[in-house]
């Protein structure tokens, strides 16, 4: 049984990362289409957000020790207030900047968005190993309430941002989005119930990197699979739509943008319900840790056809049409069905191999290897489509998903051994 403050406690921290994840998903597609419509180039929009993707293996790496030495709260708060400082930055953006300090300058700040976003992320994933029932399949159930909840927001986030973007333009938005934030977080301190750990002052940051084999291989696994999703959803499919579906007005541009949001905040919002039903999908309550793991190889090896057909059937392709475009789409919410499950398998298994004490420490080098994964898939989603496009994008994820299925391979039945091979 779950006791009433932990249940409180869990609400709570859930209502915060939604928040957050609504203005990170906004400010994303706002950031990608407002540059890009300046004339950014597919490397250049790359580029601005490879600093948010780098703060995330530093601040991943780190925060876990930070909220293991001063709690969990500390780091969450801390999250939500940087990124109010992010948004109130970037609309300082001066239009007469030249490319290069428009660059450099929301580089920085997306940085900062970065380090705000894992340290929200790594809080929120670890309280729930914390206040979570053990029984039941109870962690496996709430991880994936959480995350899928959390992926559906930013889904929202990305069709608000977009919206927001063609209706009243790119600095009243972030401005409205740092103010609604800002009063999130007053909101939350003040609500905030007992119930996650305060902090230990015996914490060592050498415990950061784990000796737990499975959780190295693991981390592993997450890191290609997160690329082999970023190299073509970052830049390549938004810059494609946009090349599909506008015809240079001013009016067309806003066609547009309201399309890609829509498309990309259905896809987000439709892997997020997938997450979120993941244990019913799996039957997870009547399995056992040993099945869960059979299940996580099992379905990593299933994505892998999905981007790797796609690539052959747009590289073939005389260009563009309708039902290309149509049959890419399908295929792509196919791969986020997919996809979701193999992230909230790979979620749950993070919590199993861990235990409460390294929760934290755990948990924040897991997702280091995820913001490396994605970051290496933003780095490859500009570099492959200014080389190949889109069949290149979509031929190089499913290599990254060869990869990842490799990794998973090594997890062992063992799953709790503490040996690092």
């Amino acid at each position: 049984m779950t006791r009433p403050a932990g249940l409180a406690a869990y609400n709570t921290v859930t209502a915060a990362y939604w928040a957050f994840m609504l203005t990170d998903g906004a400010l994303r597609m706002l950031v990608l289409l407002h540059f890009h419509t300046l004339g950014f180039s597919p490397v250049q929009l790359a580029y601005l957000f490879v600093l948010y993707e780098i703060a995330g293996v530093v601040t991943n790496l780190s925060a876990g020790w930070i909220a293991a030495r001063f709690g969990l709260t500390s780091t969450l708060y801390a999250g939500l207030s940087l990124q109010v400082i992010a948004l109130v930055a970037l609309a300082q953006l001066d239009p007469s900047w030249g490319i290069t300090a428009s660059v450099i300058f929301v580089m920085l700040v997306q940085g900062l968005s970065g380090v705000a976003k894992d340290l929200a992320k790594m809080s929120s994933k670890s309280a729930v190993k914390i206040l979570a029932p053990t029984t039941n399949g109870g962690l496996f159930r709430w991880v994936a309430i959480l995350t899928g909840s959390k992926n559906a927001v930013k889904g929202c986030g990305f069709l608000l941002g977009a919206a927001l973007l063609a209706v009243v333009g790119f600095v009243p938005s972030v401005l409205t989005m740092a103010a609604v934030l800002l009063a999130i977080l007053i909101g939350v301190v003040i609500a905030m119930p007992s119930g996650l750990p305060v902090g230990r002052k015996d914490a060592k940051f050498s415990e950061v990197l784990s000796k737990n084999r499975n959780i190295n291989w693991l981390s592993a696994a997450r890191l290609f699979l997160f690329g082999a999703r970023d190299v073509w959803f970052v830049v390549g499919i938004p810059i494609y739509f946009y090349a599909v579906l506008s015809d240079g007005s001013t009016e067309g541009n806003r066609a547009a943008f309201f399309m890609i949001g829509t498309f990309m905040a259905v896809w987000t919002i439709l892997y997020g319900l997938v997450q979120g039903w993941a244990p019913r999908i799996l039957r997870a309550s009547a399995r056992t840790d040993i099945e869960m793991l059979g299940l996580a190889k099992q379905w990593v090896a299933l994505l892998i056809p999905v981007p790797a057909l796609l690539a052959a059937l747009v590289w073939i392709s005389a260009g563009p049409s309708p039902l290309l475009t149509a049959t890419v789409v399908l295929g792509l919410l196919i791969f986020g069905g997919i996809f979701a499950v193999n992230s909230a398998l790979h979620s749950f298994l993070i919590l199993s191999f861990t235990d409460a004490r390294r929760v934290t420490l755990d948990v924040g080098f897991y997702y280091m290897s995820n913001a490396a994964g994605r970051l290496v898939g933003t780095v490859l989603s500009g570099l492959t489509y200014q080389v190949g496009g889109l069949a290149l994008c979509l031929g190089t994820a499913a290599a990254m998903i060869c990869l990842s299925w490799l990794g998973t391979a090594q997890l062992r039945q063992d799953a709790r051994s503490d040996v690092t091979a």
